[in-house]
């Protein structure tokens, strides 16, 4: 695997397949990884909010043996423009074995990563999430044994950090994926994003397909997606005009009946009842995402152990 982690897009199948692999067996055995990263430690660099990345980071790390220590940029004079993100970089490369970044945004990511000496993670930016990613097709393996044939339906944001790391993923490992999203620039799958999407796709056997449609694009899924309306990137004063843009992509029953009858469905949280999903499906028979919740700490374990174990 290359030195960062920072998007779905700089891996190959190859190195997805080993991620999911590999958290496989250690969520099968933990205690064979315990003191896998003795002596390690993970600096955790937050700018977004986060609950199961954080939380499960730290774990991940703790669990094999290494120590995390939690920095929030609003402690961080590269937050008040009194240092560069380069410099703050080489700094931290100083004192840690690796960084896991959660900021908005992808450019300062990478921009970081060229500057560090230590494996940097994205743990989350406006543009891609991709230990969620990781956590997510681990999840639909354990439920569907196979990837390769396989539709999953995304209904939201098309311009979103999981759509974007979804329709990579997807398209790189042979699942079909559908995303149902409203019309419009704001919303709309990135043009760069879909086209590099449909040449992996196309390199892997299967569909990248963008609908306007929630019912179109959930039809015969094996797989159903979504995420809040409301991304950390959203000024709040937003949220009235994206209800009711996002209201006819909510994820309900209806549309449920319009995928397989044995559909799972996924949401990577923090979710809004009665808005991008009803309480009737998140909370029924069909749902998986406190399985994929907790995908997360394996995951994140595979990742870590791959960046720190070469």
């Amino acid at each position: 695997m290359a030195k960062h982690f920072l998007s779905i897009k700089d891996l190959s199948k190859k190195e997805i397949l080993e991620l999911i692999s590999l958290s496989i067996k250690i969520k099968k055995n933990p205690k064979k990884y315990s003191k896998s990263l003795s002596g390690k430690t993970l600096l955790l660099f937050f700018e977004a909010p986060s609950l199961r990345t954080e939380v499960s980071l730290e774990t991940a790390i703790y669990q094999m043996g290494g120590e995390p220590i939690a920095f929030h940029a609003e402690n961080s004079p590269w937050k008040f423009g009194k240092e560069s993100i380069e410099d703050v970089a080489r700094v931290i490369s100083q004192y840690s074995d690796v960084a896991a970044l959660r900021i908005y945004s992808h450019e300062d990511l990478v921009k970081f990563a060229k500057n560090s000496k230590i494996p940097v993670i994205n743990a989350m930016t406006n543009f891609s999430h991709p230990l969620q990613l990781i956590a997510d097709l681990m999840t639909i393996l354990e439920k569907k044994r196979k990837f390769q044939g396989l539709k999953l339906c995304y209904l939201g944001d098309g311009n979103n950090n999981v759509t974007n790391s979804l329709l990579y993923g997807c398209s790189k490992i042979g699942i079909n994926i559908s995303v149902g999203c409203p019309a419009g620039r704001e919303y709309d799958v990135s043009k760069k994003v879909l086209q590099e999407s449909k040449s992996f796709a196309k390199k892997n056997k299967s569909s990248v397909q963008v609908y306007h449609n929630a019912k179109e694009s959930a039809k015969e899924a094996d797989v159903v997606y979504t995420d809040s309306w409301m991304s950390y990137r959203i000024n709040p004063n937003q949220k009235k005009k994206r209800i009711k843009v996002f209201k006819k992509f909510e994820v309900n029953k209806k549309i449920m009946d319009h995928a397989k009858k044995n559909a799972i469905f996924m949401h990577c949280l923090p979710a809004k009842r009665g808005y991008e999903v009803t309480k009737q499906v998140i909370d029924g028979k069909q749902s998986v995402v406190f399985q994929q919740a907790k995908n997360r700490l394996f995951s994140e374990k595979a990742v870590l152990y791959k960046l720190l174990k070469k």
